[in-house]
């Protein structure tokens, strides 16, 4: 479908470089506006919302409904009542569900109930090995027995497993997790590098627009961004100069080759070289690039490096401009064709919203720049009025739907990640605001 035209935005090299900085003028000195609200309320009201959504609404749900107490693992496959549709396990959702809870007792309440969850599923998904040379296989039974014709064909769901690990090792301190996460990290990097026709694209689509030719060993936003969360949160535990290498690899990626400044966008995809696709696959923007960017800006601060932090600022705010529906708000998926303008409006996710609302979060709590509030208040308003099912009648929220977010009364996934992350991550980042009596943080002097 085509859209409004947004080329001349950023067109020209004048517009170019002025996305390669923050607009310094904007930072305020304290992250809420005028009357000591974001959003339309005070921090405190804001840190109650986050806080029911996941400590009333969420774990409640996937304690009673997802969690395998007894052989260890998440049963995602559920419909909206908790009614369980089958029994299978996935190496995505057990990687991620022992972060959440790892990361839930490591940074918000050390409940010994949340430390046995993740180590129940730990046990579950190490009696496969996932730190042998091969990717892990994609699902499992019940009981643990792999399902599907072999490995997984991208490392996703490895990677995955080696986040939830280190997070594990933090709350443990013990080193076979760590040390596992690491193997993990290096294998899928090796894959990545160097394993003949992984991630392959190949020719050919559904939409008769995209002229789609084969491309070989693609480099994407996606493995990128997946990479530099696991490292980011590695080197929590202290230095690490071969992760270190691995994070800074991944920031350049993103920041110096994926980045189009003729668009002021991140192509989802590169040659293996990381020069840019002449086919169709060279115009694909979606929801990866922003995504990526609140951890680009979470690195920054990391690093104390304010010049990094304003490009990844700059590079958010025109991702928003461009994603967003002028017509029934939230964020569009991205773009199918950049040139053409054809865009992937057949549905919307509640992650990209919520990815979008950690960026904006980030800026406003290091810099209290006025877009950013702008921005998280017009998006956090359409989230909370379409996306919790509580208005009718369910609990959690609505994880993906069609462009005006239109109610199903079934689904067939309870969604263990993205979620959860962005209550977590942004209740902890409110605590701070808080804590600072809605000062800017000042991390960059």
């Amino acid at each position: 479908m085509e859209r409004r035209k947004f080329m001349g935005i950023a067109a020209g090299a004048g517009a170019a470089a002025a996305l390669t900085r923050c607009d310094r003028a904007e930072t305020a000195a304290t992250v809420t506006a005028s009357g000591g609200t974001l959003a339309g309320k005070t921090l405190e009201e804001l840190r109650e919302e986050h806080r029911y959504w996941l400590l009333e609404d969420f774990l409640p749900f996937m304690d009673k409904y997802v969690i395998d107490h007894e052989l260890g693992g998440f049963m995602c496959t559920v419909d909206r009542d908790g009614t369980r549709i089958n029994t299978s396990k996935r190496a995505w959702y057990e990687g991620r569900g022992i972060w959440v809870y790892s990361y839930l007792y490591n940074k918000l309440d050390q409940n010994p109930e949340y430390l046995e969850i993740a180590r129940k599923s730990a046990d579950f998904i190490s009696r496969h090995n996932p730190a042998s040379p091969e990717i892990m296989p994609a699902g499992y039974t019940k009981e643990g027995a792999p399902t599907g014709n072999g490995p997984d064909p991208i490392f996703y769901g490895d990677v995955f497993v080696a986040n939830g690990f280190q997070e594990l090792a933090k709350a443990t301190d013990n080193g076979q997790y760590r040390d596992t996460a690491r193997k993990i990290l290096f294998k899928c990097l090796d894959i990545y590098d160097n394993r003949p026709g992984y991630g392959n694209l190949k020719a050919g689509a559904a939409n008769p627009a995209l002229a789609l030719g084969d491309v070989e060993r693609p480099r994407m936003m996606g493995h990128w961004m997946v990479l530099l969360n696991l490292t980011q949160q590695m080197l929590e535990t202290g230095p690490d100069p071969e992760v270190e290498k691995v994070a800074d690899r991944c920031v350049d990626a993103v920041m110096n080759y994926h980045y189009n400044p003729d668009w002021g966008l991140l192509h989802e995809y590169m040659h293996h070289d990381l020069s840019r696709i002449e086919n169709d696959y060279g115009q694909i923007c979606v929801g990866h690039g922003p995504e990526t960017l609140w951890m680009v800006l979470y690195e920054a601060v990391r690093r104390k490096d304010r010049a990094l932090f304003d490009r990844a600022a700059s590079y958010l705010k025109r991702s928003a401009e461009v994603f967003w529906d002028d017509v029934y708000g939230g964020m569009f998926h991205g773009l199918d064709h950049v040139e053409k303008n054809i865009w992937s409006v057949s549905q919307k996710s509640l992650w990209l919203q919520q990815e979008f609302l950690i960026g904006f979060l980030c800026v406003i709590e290091h810099t209290g720049a006025e877009w950013a509030k702008e921005w998280y208040g017009r998006l956090h308003e359409f989230v909370m009025r379409k996306f919790p099912l509580r208005q009718y009648g369910y609990p959690l929220w609505i994880a993906y739907a069609d462009r005006k977010i239109t109610f199903t009364p079934h689904y067939n996934r309870c969604e263990n990640f993205h979620h959860p992350r962005y209550l977590m991550q942004n209740l902890l980042a409110l605590d701070r605001m808080i804590e600072r009596k809605g000062r800017v943080s000042g991390i960059f002097g």
